[in-house]
């Protein structure tokens, strides 16, 4: 990389961390610091929501699913649109304009409010656990960007070095830094990929013949993919939209119903066709200038994650590489400062809230910044540890939506409000889950252990239900 490129990253992550600083002068408690003082508009959330749902992880793993499988990669987002417009219409105006969960900083809080405070602990800590993973991920997938355009750079120094920006600034800021940096860094990365990533790499590999020629014409098919692929990631990433602690922070941030859904809508639009079309296109062309030999030192054996940055670091231009890298840097960070605050909201408002009771405004912001700090480092551990970037999050995602879905649906729109079941059924649904994954058993049909955790979760919800109603119509 030339130096010019090095001064132009560097420049940015030196702005991150201003951002970060500014924030920290501004916020007063954690009222600011968690919910970014109820005030925020739509288009700023908007941006914030898609540039969390997708961010690093999503345009790596998309640039790995383009890579291997072409353009019906990008149906893993249209995911993300069903279930960002779905939680519009009917999850929005259900938490919004309920005045009980007017001064509410998370997700369990509500649970905790609809069934009691055991349930809401349980709740907390499946999220605690769900986004440290996720968290992971990021951080995960900004070292590999590193390493794979930084020659020097090994992956696990790379994981270091983004690790300490990404949970220096939010540690700093809180939430308003974070969504105000996800709506610069989502308008980087939109304009890097369109007029710096594609033109370019699509010139690199001989334009459309030169792209026909080299591939098969399964990766220009929106079919080539199957139906376990569509009902898997259906599963595994509408249902986020409902129980994901980031996206409930930013509905209590927004000033009011319409500002969120409008938010949300925005959100949906970015994520399919725009995002999704632009990361799978991006890592197809890096596949063909595999196919083709032009990249030095990688064949189509090695990490597909891998192909998207070791593409852009070979054939952009000084000052252009330091601009493109800028822009995924931005997606990386964007998601993964949303979820470092969704575990340590978790941590400190749901797990903790008792140590801070009774504490000033100021002891709780230090306190909230020094737990933000810790979860950044253990973050970075985990990181350490893994390999792939869409299988973490994917992991992640599993253990939050398995556990949480159904008392979620149950307390918010059908009233059973029966503590018993609620903890059941997340504690079974989310260590059946976690469970299958880990142990890696091979499901029927292929289908992901998410929807074998969903069933047992509705199963055991409706058991315990049903038993305790019998008991107490006894008593």
């Amino acid at each position: 990389m030339h130096l010019i490129d090095l001064l132009i990253f560097l420049v940015y992550m030196l702005a991150m961390l201003g951002v970060g600083y500014f924030f920290m002068r501004k916020n007063t408690g954690q009222e600011d610091y968690y919910v970014g003082g109820r005030s925020i508009g739509s288009l700023h959330i908007g941006l914030s929501v898609v540039a969390t749902d997708v961010g690093g992880g999503f345009s790596i793993g998309l640039g790995g699913l383009g890579f291997a499988m072409g353009i019906s990669g990008s149906w893993m987002l249209f995911t993300g649109l069903v279930g960002a417009w779905i939680a519009a219409v009917i999850l929005i105006p259900r938490v919004k304009s309920d005045s009980a969960f007017a001064k509410f900083f998370t997700f369990p809080q509500i649970l905790g409010y609809l069934y009691n405070s055991a349930t809401a602990k349980v709740a907390a800590l499946i999220c605690f656990l769900g986004y440290l993973g996720f968290t992971s991920s990021q951080l995960l997938a900004g070292a590999k960007l590193a390493s794979g355009t930084f020659e020097a750079l090994d992956l696990q120094t790379a994981l270091l070095v983004m690790g300490a920006i990404a949970v220096i600034y939010t540690v700093m800021g809180g939430l308003k830094a974070v969504i105000y940096t996800d709506t610069i860094q989502w308008i980087i990365l939109m304009l890097g990929l369109m007029f710096i990533g594609i033109p370019i790499s699509y010139h690199f590999v001989g334009g459309w013949e030169g792209i026909h020629s080299t591939l098969p014409k399964e990766f220009f098919s929106f079919t080539n993919l199957a139906w376990q692929d569509i009902v898997n990631w259906g599963i595994t990433i509408i249902p986020i939209w409902f129980v994901g602690m980031t996206l409930y922070q930013r509905i209590f941030a927004a000033r009011d119903v319409k500002t969120a859904k409008r938010a949300w809508f925005i959100a949906g639009l970015f994520e399919w066709p725009i995002m999704a079309m632009m990361g799978v296109t991006l890592g197809l062309l890096s596949r063909v200038a595999v196919e083709q030999g032009a990249l030095e030192g990688f064949t189509a054996n090695m990490d597909p994650e891998m192909g998207l940055p070791v593409l852009l670091s070979q054939i952009l231009p000084a000052g252009i590489l330091g601009l493109m890298m800028s822009a995924y840097f931005s997606a990386v960070l964007s998601t993964a400062d949303s979820c470092l605050m969704a575990a340590s909201g978790n941590l400190t408002t749901d797990l903790l809230d008792k140590f801070l009771k009774g504490k000033s405004h100021k002891t709780e912001l230090r306190f909230s910044q020094i737990f933000t700090l810790c979860i950044g480092v253990l973050a970075i551990v985990i990181a350490w540890q893994m390999t792939e970037v869409l299988s973490l999050m994917l992991y992640s995602y599993a253990f939050m939506v398995s556990g949480l879905l159904v008392p979620v649906f149950a307390g918010l729109f059908f009233g059973k409000s029966n503590s018993k079941a609620a903890i059941t059924s997340m504690i079974v649904g989310g260590t059946l889950t976690a469970t299958l994954t880990f142990l890696e058993v091979q499901m029927p049909f292929g289908l992901d252990p998410n929807l074998y955790g969903l069933t047992a979760s509705f199963l055991a919800f409706g058991i315990t239900y049903q038993i305790d109603k019998l008991l107490n119509s006894r008593t």
